[in-house]
């Protein structure tokens, strides 16, 4: 598939270097007041600490640097696809405010750009948005491999911070929708992987975590479905007939499932689908984007899309542990979580963000959750939560107290 020519040599360049360590760099121009931006690529990792190679967009401020440095927002975005031309820092002018496809005023074929960015620039914040690996830096992209994708995130704020672009600033915030939820709540609990030394910026301090409509699949599964054969097939097929309910929902289903080999090799999508339809999967997923892939899903499988599916998952048990290391650890959160959710989210459920409240409030977690006023769904959640993270944001960069956000018991 053809990629900008940016993106064209980078698969070449060797990941055997320090985590954050930014291999390639092309400013890129914005319409933001008072800001200039970048493409690059960056070392990163994934679940199985193997290096890789990730791209991402740089937004920041051209004023002079504080002397006290500009603090990091570490943004993750939503489901674009799997194939190397879905990374949004490819598209036309990607520095600008959240960009989506599905709302009025979307001018792209995906979701592409950063919440808040004009905001944030104004607030003296220096951004970044990981594209995740896979999506146009070479590799396959592990699709909703929560492990993987914050390993981007956390090193995509290394990433900046090597450019010299926050000074003596280590405070960051992450914020993550969707995919970027999951991958978001997956980096709070990464505490020694944050710590890590060695890296191209050493001592990133994460202060915050935003989530809007976080994915979990991990909280989905039930004690001791992978070790016990017909429980792990029952949450399997639970799992594709929850997530198969439309051709929209059947395709972030097939996704993620077909991604789960590039990181854990011992599964197979045939395992899952049928040959033909892990054939099918393949041909569409590998050259097409989201929506895309849904549409020509849907054109020529009608409602018949769960064929594609064997009637018997195979290596069930497998599958469901792998699915739990490519979901958020049981370690609590190093920092306050806040998820945001609509009642109307029929895409990642908001039972997702409840159990993931319940389980980390438990071990000593700060897990704050918000119903967004009104009949909010899954694409509506990113711009009616904005008002109220961006001051949760400042509050945290400033040091502010913040109350336990756990239910009270």
């Amino acid at each position: 598939m053809a990629l900008p020519p940016f993106y064209q040599g980078l698969a070449a360049i060797s990941a055997e270097q320090p985590l954050g360590t930014v291999v390639a760099k092309e400013a890129v121009a914005t319409q933001i007041p008072g800001a200039e931006a970048w493409r690059i690529a960056y070392v990163s990792s994934d679940a199985m600490e193997r290096k890789t190679l990730s791209s991402a967009l740089v937004i920041a401020p051209t004023a002079d640097m504080p002397a006290s440095g500009r603090p990091i927002v570490s943004w993750a975005h939503g489901t674009t696809g799997i194939a190397q031309n879905c990374g949004p820092s490819q598209v036309f002018d990607p520095a600008q405010d959240l960009n989506e496809y599905n709302l009025i005023g979307g001018t792209s074929w995906t979701d592409f750009g950063i919440p808040a960015a004009t905001q944030f620039i104004e607030d003296g914040y220096v951004l970044i948005a990981t594209d995740y690996q896979g999506l146009g830096a070479g590799g396959t992209h592990q699709y909703a491999n929560a492990a993987t994708n914050a390993r981007d995130l956390i090193n995509a704020a290394r990433a900046v911070g090597s450019m010299g672009l926050s000074g003596s600033n280590r405070k960051v915030v992450a914020n993550g929708w969707s995919q970027g939820g999951g991958a978001v709540i997956a980096a709070a609990s990464l505490k020694d992987y944050i710590a890590a030394k060695g890296t191209a910026f050493d001592g990133v301090d994460f202060v915050g975590f935003v989530a809007l409509a976080p994915q979990d699949v991990e909280v989905l599964i039930p004690a001791g479905a992978d070790s016990d054969a017909a429980a792990a097939e029952k949450m399997i097929a639970g799992l594709g007939q929850s997530f198969s309910d439309n051709v929209f929902n059947f395709a972030h289903f097939a996704m993620a499932m077909w991604a789960m080999p590039a990181a854990y090799p011992e599964l197979q999508l045939t395992d899952i689908f049928t040959a033909d339809g892990a054939k099918t999967l393949t041909e569409i997923f590998s050259k097409k984007c989201m929506h895309a892939g849904a549409d020509t899903l849907s054109f020529n499988f009608g409602d018949t899309y769960k064929t594609l599916l064997k009637p018997q998952t195979s290596n069930a048990q497998a599958w469901v542990e792998r699915l739990r290391d490519a979901s958020v650890s049981k370690e609590p959160p190093i920092a306050p979580v806040v998820i945001y959710f609509g009642n109307k989210d029929v895409t990642n459920p908001p039972i997702m963000g409840q159990l993931y409240q319940t389980q980390k409030c438990a071990i000593g977690g700060n897990v704050a959750r918000v119903q967004l006023p009104g009949d909010q769904n899954h694409f509506t959640t990113p711009p009616v939560s904005q008002p109220l993270y961006v001051p949760w944001v400042a509050d945290r960069f400033a040091g502010k107290p913040l109350e336990n956000g756990c239910p009270a018991q």
